[in-house]
């Protein structure tokens, strides 16, 4: 549902890793949850959620892609 990228961000990239080094110091490897882009299914009318079968995709470029597939409480049993 969701496609974007950090050139949407409301604070850039070099802004976040400027403003969260006043506060603590980042190492190779930190990870900075930035949130989520618009899209979410749960601000839809009415709400989307995931559903058995759905697959969820993320990727880096440069780095690769993520994929997971949804499968049923039963199934993972």
């Amino acid at each position: 549902m969701q496609d974007s990228n950090t050139a949407n961000f409301i604070f850039k990239v070099p802004y976040l890793i400027s403003y969260i080094s006043r506060f603590m110091t980042l190492l190779p490897g930190d990870v900075i949850s930035t949130g989520t882009p618009p899209g979410v299914g749960l601000g839809m009318k009415p709400p989307v959620y995931l559903k058995e079968g759905d697959v969820m995709e993320l990727g880096i470029d440069g780095l690769g892609i993520s994929k997971q597939k949804v499968i049923g409480y039963w199934e993972s049993r």
